[in-house]
């Protein structure tokens, strides 16, 4: 329904508007430029959070970076200080050591690409069938597409690190999301399947096989199925679009399942996972067979009960640090180990 010319004035005497148009239509913009939208006491809260997380999280990069400059430095110096109080023989010797060490880590550094190159190709053919749906671009704001991006990034660098892989899909790669995935260095050399469609149309001839993974879903997945595609909603900030995947889903008339968290563990909030974690669940299945296992070795325990928090705290805050770290380090990798064509 269009909306009425007098926009929020609606209910004024139609003479007064139709008279004061110009007027009132010129100070509604000098208005709407000069007022932001009011945000209510919840959203206002969240954006509060969401920039002290910001403001935290510059700051940690600042000191890290920081950091690492030190060390950079202090290794430097030290290196210097040794070459520096022994004999010339004795200084040849540290150089070629040094040489040699280095040349050791490159060939092994080349190996473990050659063999991440293998693992990948062979998944093509032979692996589990993972898509990444893209097409929710254009309900995210640039800092979500972002989020969204270093998810996908880790993705591929987890998924590149396992013994048996999956094969990775994206979906739906169109606009800014596709500009933002093109931003990464080597993504066009990534060993995945790109499609600027979507999983409907780049996968028509398999749609019985399509299985959209959304935690609304009433049908739980028990098993992973080597023919089926297993759908994940690319999204961030999924609250403000409860059920938005499922109905997608229904609509296009395939299957849907969501994951068997609720049999093993007690999430703290909604079962909303991000797209990485979801991932890294589905190849810890592929390698352990065993759901539980999978779970808690991905699930942060930030998002657990406390009471399925409590039995497993030793192990738990070491994972959730490890895959803190390993984020970190994942990022890094999947830009510096891109695989080459040769």
């Amino acid at each position: 329904m269009p909306e009425s010319p007098g926009g929020g004035d609606a209910g004024a005497p139609p003479q007064t508007t139709e008279l004061k148009r110009p007027h009132t239509d010129q100070n509604a913009a000098e208005k709407t430029d000069a007022d932001p939208p009011v945000l209510s006491k919840n959203a206002q809260k969240k954006l509060a959070k969401q920039q002290r997380f910001e403001a935290k999280k510059a700051e940690k990069k600042a000191a890290a970076k920081e950091q690492k400059r030190r060390d950079v430095e202090r290794k430097r110096k030290e290196w210097e200080d040794s070459l520096a109080g022994v004999s010339q023989e004795e200084r040849a010797k540290l150089l070629e050591s040094r040489r040699t060490l280095r040349k050791e880590r490159m060939e092994k550094r080349s190996l473990e690409k050659e063999n991440k190159r293998e693992r990948l190709t062979v998944a093509r053919e032979q692996g589990q069938n993972v898509v990444v749906d893209l097409q929710f671009s254009h309900l995210m704001n640039p800092n979500e597409i972002h989020s969204l991006v270093q998810q996908v990034m880790y993705c591929y660098a987890v998924n590149g690190r396992c013994a048996s892989p999956a094969h990775l899909w994206l979906t739906g790669c169109d606009g800014e999301m596709d500009s933002a995935l093109k931003r990464i260095p080597g993504f066009d050399k990534w060993i995945i399947e790109k499609e600027n469609r979507s999983y409907i149309e780049a996968l028509c001839d398999r749609k019985e096989d399509l299985v959209y993974l959304t935690a609304d879903s009433e049908i739980v997945l028990e098993e992973l199925d080597l023919k089926k595609f297993y759908i994940i909603g690319g999204l961030v900030d999924r609250n403000r679009w409860k059920g938005i995947t499922l109905k997608k889903a229904q609509e296009q008339g395939i299957q849907t399942a969501k994951l068997p968290i609720g049999n093993f563990m007690k999430m703290s909030s909604s079962q909303v996972l991000t797209v990485n974690q979801v991932v890294e669940i589905l190849l810890k299945f592929l390698e352990t067979k065993d759901w539980k296992t999978s779970f808690f070795a991905v699930i942060p325990q930030r998002k657990r009960c406390q009471s399925d928090s409590e039995g497993n705290a030793e192990n738990t805050v070491e994972e959730e640090h490890e895959q803190n770290d390993g984020l970190t380090a994942s990022k890094k990798k999947c830009v510096e180990e891109v695989p080459s064509n040769s």
